[in-house]
């Protein structure tokens, strides 16, 4: 669906100008499906890049498609209380959006220092982030008023510090331009403080791409997305992929497991 919420999703991502206004006189705000869906692109000469030839920043289509998907979304009032957490990447800033801590001190862990004061004041900095985080880590188990307030002050004092190492200064005042998402556990207390754990859920497909490349046909990516993504929800759940795939199909004597749907509604509920 193209709306505005789809057109801020282009805009935010950098869809040329040019780009965006043909999409909007274009005229034709639903598309049914994917085919649909680029017939228009193709008039409006909006393409991919080709493989071949000088290297792309961004491909128009992909970004015009995700816009349109999340237009759609919110269009239909899926994910309104949603947070979307992500390491900074920019296709993952939709919605209420929420940053990872790992990945913003791993900024101020990999500047290059090279004097003796400055290596100082990047592990003072770096202790300084850690204990916040920790407290942060608290505040999840016990959130309240007062100390939300504290932790936001506290935030302001930290990532406006002075500390006479000019790079640093300038890798804080960007963090601290992030302050919103940097702090929204202060309002949703229930999200995580990093994104370890959709990283864990990703290894294995990441473990085996690097041993097999990839596969030979789109099937075969679908085959293998949906069986590791079911073989990570039946784990997460404390039920064996084996005995899920055995209930599902019916086998004689198999004990009955289920529908994952059923599961992850009811996390405290035994297989």
């Amino acid at each position: 669906m193209l709306n505005e919420t789809a057109f801020d999703y282009m805009r935010g991502r950098g869809l040329a100008a040019p780009l965006l206004a043909r999409l909007a006189e274009a005229g034709e705000m639903r598309f049914a499906d994917k085919t649909v869906w680029q017939a228009p692109l193709g008039r409006l000469g909006i393409f991919s890049p080709p493989e071949a030839g000088l290297a792309v920043i961004q491909d128009p289509v992909q970004i015009a498609t995700e816009g349109a998907q999340w237009g759609s979304i919110h269009a239909h009032g899926f994910l309104r209380d949603a947070v979307v957490l992500s390491d900074d990447a920019g296709q993952f800033a939709v919605g209420r959006h929420a940053l990872g801590w790992v990945h913003a001190e791993r900024l101020v862990h990999k500047l290059d220092a090279f004097t003796d004061l400055q290596r100082a004041a990047q592990q003072r900095m770096r202790k300084l982030i850690w204990n916040f985080y920790g407290d942060l880590k608290i505040y999840r188990a016990n959130p309240g008023t007062s100390r939300r307030l504290a932790l936001r002050a506290r935030f302001d004092r930290i990532f406006r510090r002075r500390t006479g190492f000019v790079t640093l200064e300038r890798l804080l005042k960007r963090l601290h331009a992030n302050k919103a998402e940097l702090l929204r556990v202060l309002e949703r207390p229930e999200i995580p403080l990093h994104t370890n754990g959709s990283e864990n859920d990703m290894r294995c497909q990441v473990t085996r791409r690097k041993v097999r490349a990839g596969t030979r046909s789109d099937a075969g990516r679908d085959c293998r997305d949906a069986f590791l993504g079911l073989a990570k929800t039946c784990a997460k759940h404390g039920v064996a992929l084996w005995d899920y795939l055995g209930s599902r199909r019916n086998v004689p004597d198999q004990r009955v497991v289920p529908l994952l749907t059923d599961l992850v509604r009811c996390p405290g509920q035994p297989a």
